[in-house]
C-alpha cells in the first residue's frame, strides 16, 4: 500500500497528483497520513481534487478515516490516517 504524508503546507493540487497516479498505476489502496488540522484539510482537499482526476477512467474514490498514535520530537500524538481506495 502506497504511504503519502500530508502536511498543512502540502499543496493540494500536487498531493492530488500523486494519489491519482498512485491509483493510475494499479494501486488498489492508498493511505495518507496528517497530524493537525491543517494537514486534514489539505489532504480532503487533495482526494476531492483527485476524485475529478481519475473519474473519467472510471473510478470512485473512497475515503475511511482512523485514529492513530505517532510519536514526533519524543512526544506521542493522535494523528488521523485516511484510506483511500478505488471502488
Amino acid at each position: 500500500m502506497d504511504i503519502i504524508k500530508v502536511s498543512s503546507k502540502s499543496i493540494s493540487q500536487k498531493v492530488a497528483g500523486s494519489i491519482a497516479n498512485s491509483f493510475r498505476e494499479g494501486s488498489k489502496q492508498i493511505e495518507i497520513q496528517t497530524v493537525g488540522a491543517g494537514a486534514v484539510n489539505q489532504a480532503i482537499k487533495a482526494i476531492s481534487i483527485a476524485r475529478g482526476f481519475v473519474a473519467p477512467l472510471g473510478m470512485n474514490l473512497i475515503c475511511t478515516p482512523a485514529f492513530y498514535d505517532v510519536v514526533i520530537d519524543g512526544k506521542e500524538k493522535t494523528a488521523i490516517k485516511l484510506v483511500v481506495e478505488s471502488r
